[in-house]
């Protein structure tokens, strides 16, 4: 518990401190620090089905979770998150809650027009970047490589064009993030370990603000590259699923700019792999796959991020003080994992030593493999932290890396008081808050 109250305090400061900074100078640019939102508390459609979600899943989801075979436990946990993260969005109302959260003045859908012509838009992409450029892209436009913007103009060319495809898209392929990183969990640290952490990885604070970001379908793409990258150093198949791998954390690479940093989470993967260096070439191949595409297509990666950060400094990036951010981001994090999560991490810190290690490298008992893996995911946040690109909004762009956070969940005793608290945690942050996400 003590974990959990500094984490408590450190919410506590951000909340007094951030207000009175925004009250002084207005310099944060959010309406209720540390988070982006303002107060209004209300209830809506959704409300009575996210309280049935989490009641549900607080008193059957680790028996279910112990009981049923792996592969419907998958499913189960994809359609429970799906339906818990529809229902906290819908606590908004349809449109205020999923289908317009997509359609504002810096979201993708409102320049889907602007990309008639695919392959010249990608060779003039950079040329649009920085502020004063001719029709400076929208601030989420110019601050993500195109593959982001792409995504939902294919998905408009297919017929499912607008605020509400695209929100449902979020929501259904983010909300399969959890499942990736079971994959992955049972892969690496054993079967018994995935089963604890499942009901944790569906009732999270994290589905907030998947329903309905485009950071949560970040997050799926960026997971599962990790989750085929774990069956590839463990599994039979280390070509096609190091194939696959690569493809997925070439295309995350074309999502977020600052999702490179999941080498460190990949790093971890090779580390803890029985066939570590057999898949290595076939990810590598389709690692390029992507970047070449874009490449040949016009789309210069580098330079693109060279503009986004004079683009960032001109906008309220340069004026959000890093002195407030750099500890408040965390603050963030805290609300967005819940105390499950954070008195999971600490019990995480111990695993090594409890467990012990098998030579110098590996370590051998499930639960320091687990833990490793969720060092791999803080260390990766700290860095983008430290970086000063992600001051404010960390909410929704620290989702990939928060998913890794959650199954520390997996190392508490009595899971369902912590399930109730995540879930309390939820439901409190969406009905007294309306979030920007």
């Amino acid at each position: 518990m003590s974990a959990v109250l500094a984490a408590a305090l450190l919410v506590t400061a951000a909340v007094l401190v951030g207000t009175a900074v925004q009250r002084r100078d207005h310099s944060l640019f959010v309406g209720w620090p540390p988070l982006f939102a303002q107060w209004e508390p209300h209830v809506g459609p959704g409300t009575p089905a996210a309280l049935v979600v989490a009641v549900a899943m607080v008193a059957y989801g680790p028996l279910l979770a112990a009981r049923l075979p792996w592969r419907p436990l998958l499913c189960v946990a994809w359609g429970a998150t799906t339906a818990w993260t529809f229902s906290l969005a819908l606590v908004d109302g349809w449109q205020r809650g999923l289908a317009g959260r997509l359609t504002t003045t810096n979201e993708y859908v409102t320049v889907i027009d602007r990309f008639h012509d695919i392959p010249a838009t990608l060779r003039d992409f950079t040329h649009h970047i920085v502020s004063q450029s001719p029709a400076p892209w929208p601030a989420h436009i110019a601050g993500h490589p195109p593959g982001a913007t792409l995504t939902f103009v294919l998905l408009d060319r297919i017929g499912l064009g607008g605020g509400g495809w695209a929100g449902v898209w979020c929501v259904t392929v983010g909300s399969t993030a959890g499942v990736a990183v079971l994959v992955t969990v049972r892969a690496l640290a054993g079967e018994a370990l995935a089963r604890r952490a499942a009901p944790f990885l569906v009732l999270a604070p994290t589905a907030v603000w998947v329903g309905a970001s485009a950071d949560g379908y970040f997050a799926a793409v960026a997971t599962w590259a990790v989750a085929f990258l774990a069956l590839a150093v463990t599994g039979p198949r280390p070509r096609t699923t190091g194939l696959v791998a690569g493809l997925l954390f070439g295309l995350t690479a074309y999502l977020s700019y600052g999702l490179v940093l999941y080498v460190v989470i990949a790093g971890a993967v090779l580390l803890l792999g029985s066939r570590r260096l057999r898949p290595l070439p076939w990810a590598v191949a389709g690692a390029a796959v992507v970047p070449v595409v874009f490449t040949l297509l016009g789309f210069d990666w580098w330079e693109a991020y060279r503009l986004l950060v004079t683009r960032y400094y001109q906008g309220v990036g340069g004026v959000r003080p890093y002195s407030y951010w750099v500890w408040a981001n965390l603050a963030c994090t805290v609300l967005v994992v819940g105390p499950a999560t954070v008195a999971g991490l600490r019990r995480a810190g111990a695993a090594p030593v409890r467990g012990g290690v098998r030579g110098r490298l590996r370590p051998a008992a499930p639960g320091p493999r687990l833990a490793l893996l969720a060092l791999a995911a803080l260390l990766a946040l700290l860095a983008a932290d430290l970086s000063g690109m992600s001051k404010a909004e960390t909410e929704r762009i620290w989702l990939p890396f928060a998913m890794w956070l959650l199954p520390a969940g997996a190392f508490l005793p009595r899971p369902r008081a912590w399930l109730a608290a995540q879930a309390v945690l939820a439901l409190l942050l969406n009905h007294l808050l309306l979030t920007g996400w």
